[in-house]
């Protein structure tokens, strides 16, 4: 499996988990999506200095991804899966902050 049809499929079963598992739906509001892009935004200082092409310490194989790169080094893929991380760590601290509460 590639890394996009992975990463595609680990965001749809963070979608699934948020929505059917956990009941949470965060991924409804505008506080998720605003978590998101700041931890996008610390992503890619980051994600950069992995993936840069001159001297990487991830490399990527070619054909594996799409091959499209955010300033010639992140592939698209890892916010995509950045996302999924996301969504499931926010939707499961949702759902069991809300049983230690009751």
């Amino acid at each position: 499996m590639s890394y996009t049809l992975e990463a595609v499929a680990l965001a749809i079963v963070a979608v699934a988990i948020d929505w059917w598992v956990t009941r949470s739906r965060v991924v409804r509001t505008a506080s998720f999506w605003i978590t998101w892009v700041v931890v996008a935004a610390f992503q890619i200082p980051v994600d950069g200095a992995l993936t840069r092409l001159r001297a990487p310490v991830v490399e990527y194989r070619s054909g594996t991804y799409l091959g499209i790169r955010l300033g010639h080094a992140i592939p698209i893929e890892d916010f995509v899966y950045g996302f999924a991380l996301v969504l499931v760590t926010i939707s499961l601290w949702v759902r069991f902050g809300r049983r230690a509460s009751r």
